[in-house]
Order: C-alpha cells, then sequence, then structure tokens
C-alpha cells in the first residue's frame, strides 16, 4: 500500500479540516506527518518480503577455483600411455628422463637383439627387480600399440615410477621421481634428470640391450 493511501484512508481527527481552521494551518500540520511517517516508509520497504535487484554473483566456477602453480601442476602426475605413446616429462618436474621427442630431458629408445627378443619383458622384469630397490610392478599388460610396464622403485627423496613399452625390439620408457621439491619464494623445481639416466642405463647394461648413438649416425 502506498503512503498516499494510508493517509488518505487514516481516521485521524486531526488532518480533517474544520470550519475555524485556515487551509495554511492543515497543509503546514500534513507536511509535518509526512516527515513523521518517512522513516516508517523506508523500513517498510527495506523490510519487504518481494525480491529485489541484487548485485550479480560470477557463475563461472572458475572464478572459485585457486590459482595453479608450479607446485600444484606437479603434484598431479599423469601416467600411462598417451595416444598409445609414452608421456613427455612434465616441465615442472626436472627428475625425469623420457624416450618421448616433446620431452626436455630426452633418453635414446632402446634395441633389443635378436637373442633376446623372445622373453623380452620377462627379462625386462627381472632386470628391474635386480637392479632396483624395493621395487611393485603396477602395471603389466598387453596393449595395441606395444606391451606396456609400469614399476614403483626407490628414489633419492621417495617413491620414482618407470614406464616402459616395449613393441616387437623397440623399447620406449620414461622415468621420473614422484616428488618434487620447492624452496621458497622460489618456483623453480629442484631435481636433475642425471639420477634418472643412470637408473635406465643400469637396467639397459644388466639387459645387454643398447641404445643407439645418434650423435655419431649424424657424423
Amino acid at each position: 500500500m502506498s503512503l498516499a493511501k494510508i493517509l488518505s484512508s487514516s481516521p485521524c481527527p486531526s488532518i480533517l479540516t474544520s470550519k475555524n481552521q485556515t487551509p495554511t494551518a492543515s497543509f503546514a500540520f500534513k507536511g509535518t506527518l509526512l516527515s513523521s511517517l518517512a522513516p516508517l516508509a523506508v523500513a517498510v520497504a527495506l523490510a519487504s518480503p518481494f525480491p529485489s535487484q541484487a548485485i550479480p554473483f560470477p557463475n563461472s566456477q572458475s572464478s572459485l577455483l585457486p590459482p595453479t602453480t608450479p607446485f600444484s601442476q606437479s603434484q598431479n602426475l599423469q601416467l600411462g600411455l598417451d595416444n598409445g605413446k609414452i608421456r613427455p616429462c612434465p616441465s615442472t618436474n626436472p627428475g625425469c628422463v623420457s624416450t618421448n621427442p616433446r620431452s626436455s630431458s630426452f633418453a635414446s629408445p632402446w634395441i633389443i637383439p635378436e637373442t633376446s627378443a623372445e622373453n623380452a619383458i620377462q627379462n625386462l622384469r627381472d632386470a628391474i627387480q635386480k637392479t632396483q630397490r624395493n621395487v611393485e610392478i603396477k602395471v603389466d599388460e598387453k596393449t595395441p600399440n606395444g606391451h606396456y610396464l609400469q614399476a614403483e622403485v626407490d628414489g633419492g627423496f621417495g617413491r620414482d615410477i618407470m614406464e616402459f613399452l616395449v613393441k616387437r625390439d623397440f623399447v620406449a620408457y620414461r622415468s621420473m621421481a614422484t616428488k618434487v621439491t620447492y624452496v621458497y619464494p622460489f618456483t623453480t623445481a629442484l631435481g636433475d634428470s642425471k639420477g634418472q639416466k643412470e637408473r635406465v642405463n643400469k637396467i639397459m647394461e644388466e639387459l645387454g640391450w643398447y641404445a643407439p648413438d645418434f650423435e655419431s649416425m649424424d657424423s
């Protein structure tokens, strides 16, 4: 109900005009009453149950997500094959080597001699068990792109993951630390791929397999 209707329907006798009252006095009294009722009208409007226009809240869920940092990225390790291929090393993980050409820490794939091709997977498992500590085979399965083997072993600062893809006489692999260390306030991770290269070389030497020397081929 509007304020005008409230005033028009009010039975208050002091608002009515008598014969002895002048119009000026009546209007002055009404003005005083209006000014006294104004705060009440504001209070009613504020307490009204009808909806009012509010400041819109962002609908995008991305605005609620915490900012991405190199540390948070390093905690989300992607394992397994990517479109049938060994994945490259993550840019946030310096303790890694991979035969994927897109990796910053590239390692040469292995070639299996004909004499070892028949029992390649079993020989690889045995070599991992012999050269590494606390080995746990996580995945050992045949895929349309070759035989995939994933092993977890002890590393320098925790557990490391080794992945192999054996296809005929060719072996692609990735060896990676699962723990990445950062020193505050720097955002560059501490780590070195040298230890991972030494690890895979021990396995290769134990097997008697070899890696082609691409530098000598170019010369």
